[in-house]
């Protein structure tokens, strides 16, 4: 792989244990996973630090996990989803989203490389886990678990998701890095805010932008 400008690259840190997703008293492991942070737009512009959201990444040979840390002015979630939290067109309202690509997730006859995981969490805890291919998107059904908490005074709200490797990947190599995303939306009516740790430039905000990914590498 060409040698990239270290902020296009994402750091996922091995865990010596199982890890029980817990956003209001996170493990003590999530200190080791360097983090990357954004607060500009989809074109990285308009920065603003009172938006900003703040992502670390920990993995094992059976899990990946995400945390995001968001700081917020107000919150537009949904007041219905599934009986499991699950929650179609959640974009449509507040979210921190993963977009993830494994090697082995580019499909033949994809020259694009538009194949991927997407992985959405709302401030009040519901979700959506997508497989993106050129054909559309279809349910994953990962068996993601996730835990949210909101700290009202100090106007963040943290999420951490625990997403079996297995639903991202047949053939997990740590040695091989993937590909990868983080976003965030906000705001209740248009001009909503759409944040992206690598902007895709687009003339409209637009997050299924593969070839703007940055890299996620995996390390002990």
């Amino acid at each position: 792989m060409t040698e990239l400008p270290s902020q296009r690259i994402m750091v996922a840190r091995r865990t010596p244990a199982a890890i029980r997703v817990d956003a209001q008293n996170s493990a003590p492991w999530w200190q080791s996973a360097e983090p990357v942070r954004f607060n500009s737009d989809w074109k990285g512009e308009n920065h603003d630090r009172d938006l900003e959201t703040e992502v670390r990444v920990l993995w094992s040979a059976e899990m990946l996990y995400l945390r995001f840390v968001c700081r917020y002015q107000t919150v537009f979630v949904f007041d219905d989803s599934e009986s499991n939290g699950r929650r179609d067109h959640l974009w449509d309202r507040d979210v921190a989203e993963a977009f993830l690509q494994p090697p082995d997730s580019i499909r033949p006859g994809d020259p694009a490389a538009r194949s991927y995981k997407e992985f959405e969490v709302a401030p009040n805890g519901m979700w959506i886990d997508l497989d993106i291919s050129p054909s559309g998107l279809a349910d994953l059904s990962s068996g993601m678990s996730r835990s949210v908490h909101i700290n009202e005074k100090g106007k963040i709200w943290t999420a951490e998701l625990a997403i079996p490797i297995q639903s991202l990947t047949r053939n997990f190599d740590p040695n091989m890095p993937w590909r990868a995303n983080f976003y965030r939306v906000e705001g209740n009516a248009e001009p909503r805010r759409y944040m992206a740790w690598q902007p895709t430039h687009t003339p409209e905000p637009n997050f299924h932008v593969p070839e703007s990914f940055g890299v996620l590498r995996f390390s002990d």
